[in-house]
């Protein structure tokens, strides 16, 4: 049976535009921090000779954001777009449908889902493969350590294909215009013919390669710091052409001298547990005493008050007899009235009372007055 060119052509453009034939592979997962690298692995496994002839990686942040591109490769040159540029590269090998992406630099900004599409020459299949990135805090880029500690720095290269590094080289710098030391360098292929890993000059004997080589981990430990290891070390990850590195900065802090640091130290411990008994006792001994010491108090006020009263009675009794009363009233002796007297009509009698004076109570009475007075009191009567 005969069909038109238009029925057959307009099923393979719809199933070219919709994706019918699309090629998905699951989504992988990456964490890495902020300011490492990434690899995104997109590679389509075939045996057939297919040509590539696009690659296109896309950004999407959110379900609800438009989609970035990151990069897209046509006609033998890949473009990086946008923010991404100068920090995205493709390193795959094109000719063997290797697309893959490395990210450098990553920024906080950068977590979300990263979708690579490959497309082949005459042919309308689509591969395509989703990595979904997480971003996590910066790690720190300036260590500390103390003269004769041990300290690690890390270098790690986060990759979701299985890429071995090649080689990895420390490299330490004192600052300035002098020249780079060799820290450490490390073939992991050679390694059944190299031995471990070589250090030389005044890092010899001093560090030791403590990463996992086989996850492309190549961090080092530097043993007994020296005041002359302050500086930066510069860790570059080889994978065949591909370079990775990363520096880290170390500031080396000088020790007291060991006496005075056993003094500083030890000496708080003792006198802490001193000062502790001695608080202990000091509270113990006032809440067993603390009785005592009002009833002392007590007393002592009442002695004190008992005092202070008797004085104050004397110097009252004492200014008494200082001070008598100075009005006294002299008796005085009525004359007697004869009946003859009263028996007539009745007179008014009047008195006249002279207040006698202490002083001249108890001075002698002078002979004139008593000639006057006949030895009586004087006494004044109207009738």
């Amino acid at each position: 049976m005969f069909y038109p060119p238009k029925l057959i052509l307009v099923p393979v453009l719809l199933s070219y535009f919709l994706g019918l034939n699309d090629s998905i592979v699951s989504s992988v997962e990456l964490t890495v921090h902020v300011g490492d690298s990434a690899l995104f692995g997109c590679i389509f496994q075939s045996t057939e000779e297919k040509l590539v002839t696009k690659v296109d990686w896309i950004f999407s942040s959110g379900e609800h954001f438009k989609d970035d591109y990151v990069l897209f490769y046509y006609a033998n040159i890949s473009v990086p777009v946008g923010r991404f540029q100068n920090r995205v590269s493709l390193v795959g090998d094109i000719l063997h449908h290797d697309g893959s992406l490395l990210l450098q630099n990553v920024e906080e900004a950068d977590q979300g889902n990263y979708t690579c599409e490959i497309r082949f020459k005459m042919e309308s299949l689509v591969f395509k493969k989703a990595v979904i990135l997480h971003v996590l805090p910066e790690e720190p880029k300036e260590l500390m350590a103390h003269v004769g500690d041990s300290t690690q720095m890390g270098c790690v290269f986060h990759s979701t294909e299985e890429k071995h590094m090649t080689r990895v080289d420390w490299m330490f710098s004192s600052g300035g215009h002098t020249k780079e030391e060799i820290v450490l360098r490390y073939y992991p292929k050679l390694k059944a013919t190299m031995g471990y890993p070589q250090n030389w000059g005044r890092f010899q004997n001093r560090v030791n390669l403590v990463g996992d080589t086989s996850r492309n981990d190549g961090s080092i430990m530097l043993h007994r710091v020296k005041e002359s290891d302050g500086g930066s070390y510069t860790c570059s990850i080889h994978l065949g052409n591909l370079t990775v590195r990363k520096t880290t900065v170390l500031h080396v802090i000088l020790k007291e001298p060991r006496t005075s640091l056993t003094s500083v130290t030890l000496r708080p411990e003792t006198l802490g547990g001193n000062q502790l008994v001695i608080i202990v006792g000091i509270i113990c001994t006032t809440i067993l005493l603390l009785p005592v010491l009002i009833l002392i108090v007590k007393r002592t006020y009442g002695n004190k008050s008992s005092v202070t009263s008797t004085t104050l009675v004397k110097s009252l009794e004492n200014t008494k007899k200082a001070n008598p009363e100075k009005h006294i009233y002299s008796s005085i002796t009525m004359q007697e009235v004869t009946d003859e007297e009263s028996s007539g009509k009745s007179e008014a009698t009047y008195m006249t009372m002279h207040p006698v004076w202490p002083s001249l109570r108890s001075a002698p009475t002078s002979p004139s007055d008593k000639k006057s007075d006949g030895g009586m009191p004087r006494t004044e009567q109207a009738f």
